[in-house]
This record gives structure tokens, sequence and C-alpha cells, in this order.
């Protein structure tokens, strides 16, 4: 009897054995699929997330708990927020072997000290639910004073950082010179920008403007031997994946994830620690003057963060507006003993 035909390897397989897959989405079905190590969510995916029957439970959960906290409509609103986004961390946990990213509000994004209480909130909260905090990482902007929360919470509260809205080298030095654990330097909304504002409409995975950007990050990185690691993030196709074969990690959505798992190209690392080091690059000396004046000097990168700031704060007015109906709604069943419905 002839054994059974060994199945060939995908791209997924071959980039799995190179860079740390993470699964860029909400949805519990695509990581039980595609068994990613880590995962990462942020406001517009758990909203999507929040709109779909299956995850109806989860919700509720989550208003139970913000509607039973005192104070006004509006504390519970922001208790019953960090819960949802707490809940489903602690549902993705169940399915991956790693760390799951859990991201403070945009809105918060120019106040370091709120930032840094949101943070330990969410903690506390991952600890009632019995996660140790070495299986979160927390996601902030990368603004000046995100990433100076994100020191604070590194070296004060050994609380581990994703620092995300990250478009350039100014971002990517100060992230590593503030100790964070891990940043998500973005791809495709690079290219979006370059495709928006230049002549040229279409690149070579290696000439992509996003790739050549994180590219360079994990370059600099490896070169001057920062413990902080690069996950490359925000992917418009899979060319650009494969262009960063060999990063430490990249997020990855679910459409993606699946084309490369039909793919059958074997894939090599086109980045390497050992080359970086070897390579020719110069040292910028950091602080908050040069950090300023270089993202004001990147039209790209400064146009990028205040748009993404925007959307993620958009998209968490949305999902509150969803979480204050049924508080209210719940509030009115308990009043009147009945359904106002």
């Amino acid at each position: 009897m002839s054994s059974p035909k060994k199945q060939a390897k995908s791209a997924l397989d071959y980039l799995k054995s190179h860079t740390v897959v993470v699964a860029d989405t909400g949805d519990f079905e695509s990581m039980r699929e595609f068994k990613p190590t880590d995962a990462t969510t942020n406001p517009s995916l758990i909203l999507q997330a929040a709109n779909i029957d299956k995850y109806g439970a989860l919700i509720d959960q989550a208003v139970d708990f913000g509607a039973a906290v005192e104070g006004s409509i509006d504390d519970k609103v922001s208790a019953t927020m960090d819960k949802v986004a707490v809940l489903f961390g602690c549902e993705i946990l169940k399915i991956i072997p790693g760390r799951v990213s859990t991201e403070v509000d945009a809105r918060l994004s120019f106040d370091r000290d709120g930032m840094v209480e949101k943070a330990k909130e969410f903690i506390r909260l991952y600890k009632l639910a019995g996660i140790d905090k070495e299986r979160i990482l927390i996601k902030l902007s990368s603004t000046w004073e995100g990433i100076e929360a994100g020191r604070i919470l590194e070296s004060e509260y050994g609380i581990h950082c994703n620092l995300t809205l990250m478009f350039g080298i100014a971002q990517a030095i100060a992230c590593a010179e503030a100790g964070i654990t891990l940043i998500s330097p973005f791809v495709g909304r690079i290219l979006d920008w370059y495709v928006a504002n230049t002549d040229k409409k279409s690149y070579a995975p290696e000439e992509d403007p996003g790739v050549v950007s994180v590219t360079q990050i994990y370059n600099y990185y490896k070169k001057f031997h920062y413990k902080t690691v690069v996950m490359g993030a925000s992917f418009r196709n899979t060319g650009e994946v494969k262009a960063l074969t060999g990063c430490d990690l990249l997020t990855i959505s679910p459409k993606l994830l699946a084309e490369l798992d039909n793919d059958k190209e074997q894939l090599k690392p086109n980045l390497d620690a050992k080359s970086a080091k070897n390579s020719d690059i110069e040292k910028i000396n950091m602080d908050e003057k040069t950090f300023r004046w270089m993202m004001n000097d990147s039209q790209m990168a400064n146009d990028k963060l205040s748009e993404g700031i925007r959307k993620f704060a958009v998209d968490s007015v949305k999902l509150e507006k969803i979480l204050k109906q049924k508080i209210l709604a719940k509030q009115t069943v308990s009043k009147n003993g009945t359904c106002p419905c």
C-alpha cells in the first residue's frame, strides 16, 4: 500500500518558518483556521465584530458589567468599552498560544497620563479574568505622548506595549529609545498615500514605499541592537507580505492569510538580522525636538498619523453609541420590568 501523498507546503507555511504570523482580525473563526501565534485588534475591528450576531453574548456580558458600575451614563459606557475590549482579548487568548494586543482609545493619543491609566485599567480587568499581563500588549498611538506613555508603562509597571499608527523612522527610533516591546509600522496605508499624492500608481513589492519603510526600520533596529521587535501591519496585497518575509512579526488580515494559504510559492527571507548589522546606517540621536521636526518634515507620516487617529476615534464613537443604547435599554427593562420594544 502506498503512503498518502504529502501535501505541498503553502506560502503561509514558508512565511511562518521565517516570521511570526499574527492575525489582524477580531474574528475568532479566522484565528482557528489560520492558527496564528498572536492576534491584534483595534476599535474598527471590534466595531465590525459588535455588529455580528455570533458575538452578541460578549457584548451583552460587557453591557451587564458596565450597567452595574456606579456613576453617570458616560461612566457606564466607558467601563463597558473597556470590558468589551478585554472580553474579546480573553476569547482570543483561548485560541492563540501567544499574546493579544488591546488598543487604548485613539482619543487619548495626545494624553500621556490618560493612556497610562487606561492601560493599567485593561491590565486590571485582564487580571480579574485570570489573564497574566505577559500575554497582553497594550496598543498605543505613535505620537510623542503615546511613546512616552509606553516608556512609563514598560519601565515602571512592566506592562508591554505595541506602538501602532507608525509611518516612519522617527517614530520607530523614539519607540526603541523608550524601550517599547513591539512596534507596528504600517505598510498599506503608506502605499495609499503615495498612490493618492504622487504620479506613480503602482509599485513592485520590493519598491513599495511601505515595504521600503518597514525594511529601513528593521535594518536600523538590528544594526543598533535594539530589543524592540518589528511587526509589519496594514497590508494591501500578498506581494507586500512576501517582500517582508523575515521580519520579526507580520500581522495579516484573514483575506490575505487565505491567499497565502492557497499560494505554493517557496518564500525565503528578504529581511535578515545579520545583513542588517553589516549595513551602512548612521545613528540618529532622538529627542522630542528631533522627533517633532522629522514628523513635520514627512508629509506622509504626518498626514497618515492624523488620519489614523481620526478614523479610529470615529469608530470608537460608533461603538460607544451602540453600547449606550444597550445600557439604556437594560436600565429601562430593570425599571419597568418589561421589554421596551
